[in-house]
């Protein structure tokens, strides 16, 4: 459970650059991203360049291969995910450090590109997304219409795929009932209070200091409050700078994570006496978003994949994981929503926020020049 970047922002319009056939990857099959008919997957921007989606399968197939980084199988219900494509489709899966953050995925691209082990896709929160465009072949989905304007690149570098709200989980067995984030500062609670991750580095854990600073009066465009807290916190010894995930929640050496709801309720699997609390003065929403490496070695894998998480099966194996997915407005009046899963949703009162990109940037270079001494 240790994804570590994430979150919901307005996109912006970017500039599309086009790769030309030669400078395509070479793909698993040595065919440099020229699927059969001709079409150099490496540059599609739709199903369409395959002739439809029949063609788009055929082509993967033929590459028989994909990539993906940061995708633990318990985050968002991955695990099924993978496992439901490659069923459907007899495509292998080659899931690489499951636990890393969404810089490593950056990192892993620009380290392995021109190789067979680079990442085809990525799934990250969107200041590093929006920080790394220039990595990413611009595609869309046959779903495209129902993701809303203001949640994908208008010219399909990345799209949005799935969110929740920021949370405060815990072991009611080990800690009181969590009523307000103050109550975090309460002697009960000494060692016992950790991140998913550096939030100077991981979308989740700078939302979980977001979130804190709303709850103390800070704003969207402050994130001081929070970082004010978390000082506090390690003051009184309640904080534990312990990267928070499912084998420390189950054995019990964070008994309370601040997270996104859905990993949260995921961990009532693990321990029975967990519970899940989103404040309600502090409603901090978080998307975050799929993109295409460009140079990916298994290019119509790849798009692919981005049709697979975008149908109806993959939005509700999202769902089914705990998560929002981006289509569930559109599903919902459709009729092809998870009735059961969606009422299995964390109940949450109050009016949501979300943080642009302009300020998850601004809130990361605080957190950057201000984390370290914080928590000294």
């Amino acid at each position: 459970m240790t994804r570590s970047s994430r979150g919901r922002y307005v996109g912006i319009a970017v500039g599309v650059t086009l790769l030309i056939a030669a400078c395509s990857p070479p793909t698993s099959n040595g065919s440099s991203g020229t699927a059969s008919g001709g079409t150099n997957a490496a540059t599609a921007t739709s199903a369409d360049a395959f002739g439809g989606i029949q063609g788009l399968i055929t082509a993967a197939k033929k590459e028989g291969a994909l990539n993906v980084i940061a995708l633990p199988p318990d985050w968002a219900n991955y695990g099924e995910i993978i496992k439901g494509f490659q069923d459907k489709y007899g495509i292998k899966i080659t899931s690489a450090n499951p636990d890393g953050s969404s810089q490593d995925e950056v990192n892993a691209v620009n380290q392995l590109k021109g190789t067979s082990r680079a990442p085809d896709v990525m799934d990250m929160g969107m200041a590093v997304t929006l920080a790394n465009t220039k990595l990413f072949a611009p595609y869309q989905v046959q779903t495209w219409q129902d993701i809303p304007a203001s949640q994908k690149d208008a010219g399909g570098l990345w799209f949005q795929d799935y969110g929740g709200y920021m949370s405060i989980g815990y072991d009611s067995a080990k800690v009181p009932d969590v009523t307000s984030v103050q109550d975090l500062l309460k002697p009960a609670f000494k060692g016992k209070v950790a991140l998913n991750g550096d939030p100077t580095q991981a979308n989740a854990a700078l939302n979980g200091v977001m979130m804190t600073s709303l709850a103390n009066g800070g704003s969207l465009d402050d994130v001081s409050k929070g970082v004010d807290f978390f000082h506090q916190l390690k003051q009184v010894n309640n904080f534990i700078p312990v990267q928070a995930n499912t084998a420390t929640i189950k054995n019990g050496s964070t008994p309370v994570v601040l997270d996104w709801d859905y990993l949260n309720a995921a961990a009532k699997t693990q321990v029975p006496t967990w519970k899940v609390f989103v404040p309600s003065n502090a409603v901090l929403g978080g998307y975050y978003a799929q993109s295409i490496n460009k140079d990916a070695p298994h290019p119509a894998a790849a798009r692919l994949w981005e049709e697979y998480l975008f149908s109806d099966e993959g939005q509700n194996l999202w769902l089914k994981g705990g998560a929002r997915p981006v289509r569930m407005p559109a599903m919902t009046a459709g009729g092809t929503i998870d009735k059961a899963a969606a009422a299995a949703l964390p109940a949450v009162s109050g009016t949501p926020v979300f943080m642009s990109d302009q300020q998850a940037t601004a809130a990361k270079e605080y957190l950057a020049a201000n984390w370290a001494k914080a928590i000294a």
